[in-house]
């Protein structure tokens, strides 16, 4: 049955994302939402590759793309680890993250790299918006219309965030059930805002779940903005150089 907080018209989707874009670096220039920015991009990020990170560790099957998989994990565990206002925070600013790296890209760019592992970020930004409306609807209607969900993609997105709870749900509640852990560590450069906003992250999460084997998180320069889980030595790699490469696309 649809939803009857659907049968109000979503804006236009140009005039919607880029009225929100425009309010929002606007008031950076003036206000803490820069470090805002960079504080929940980071966080997501740090989620994905904490998923690639499970998939691999957890022996999970995954039918598709891991990527998308990953970027599921990322906004499914911003639902489920915050609530209310700092949930939606967050989830605004994983999703205009997608939005302005899409942004840069065309400047530079042109067309999205279609061959990469990677969806185009239009459409993660898209798949980011819908999963956490279709977490809570009637709560979450405004955060939609805001980013400019359209109706046609709206009205399927509790389904959608249904399917990602049977999944990364059951995923996540075993780790949970599992009681608290000391398995996920971190190392690196602790002068870095990375490092500081991940020590207490992974604190957290140590507090919360435990993992089949130890995972380390490092933060180190890596001559790119980038971050990856790599299999072969267990550790998720956030490179120092992302944080300034976020504070470039808040001000696109």
């Amino acid at each position: 049955m649809q939803n009857k907080i659907l049968q109000v018209q979503f804006k236009p989707l140009y005039f919607a994302v880029t009225f929100v874009l425009y309010l929002w670096f606007t008031s950076s220039a003036f206000s803490d939402e820069q470090d805002d920015f960079v504080e929940a991009n980071i966080l997501g990020i740090f989620y994905h590759e904490l998923g690639h990170a499970l998939i691999d560790i957890e022996s999970i099957p995954i039918f598709g793309q891991e990527e998308d998989a990953a970027d599921t994990f990322s906004i499914y565990l911003i639902d489920a680890l915050f609530e209310g206002s700092d949930a939606e925070s967050l989830a605004y600013d994983a999703a205009i993250g997608f939005w302005a790296e899409a942004e840069l890209r065309s400047e530079v760019e042109g067309e999205p790299v279609w061959w990469d592992v990677h969806g185009p970020d239009e459409q993660r930004y898209f798949n980011t918006v819908c999963l956490f409306y279709g977490a809570d609807p009637e709560q979450r209607f405004q955060y939609a219309k805001d980013l400019g969900l359209p109706e046609e993609r709206a009205e399927f997105c509790e389904e959608e965030y249904e399917q990602a709870d049977t999944s990364w749900g059951i995923v996540f509640d075993e780790l949970v059930d599992r009681g608290a852990g000391e398995t996920l560590t971190l190392s690196g450069d602790s002068n870095t805002i990375t490092y500081q906003i991940l020590e207490s992250e992974i604190a957290s999460l140590n507090d919360l779940i435990s993992l089949d084997s130890s995972l380390a998180v490092i933060v180190e320069q890596c001559d790119e903005a980038n971050a990856f889980y790599d299999s072969e030595s267990t550790e998720i790699v956030m490179c120092t150089e992302f944080e300034s490469h976020l504070r470039k696309l808040s001000e696109q």
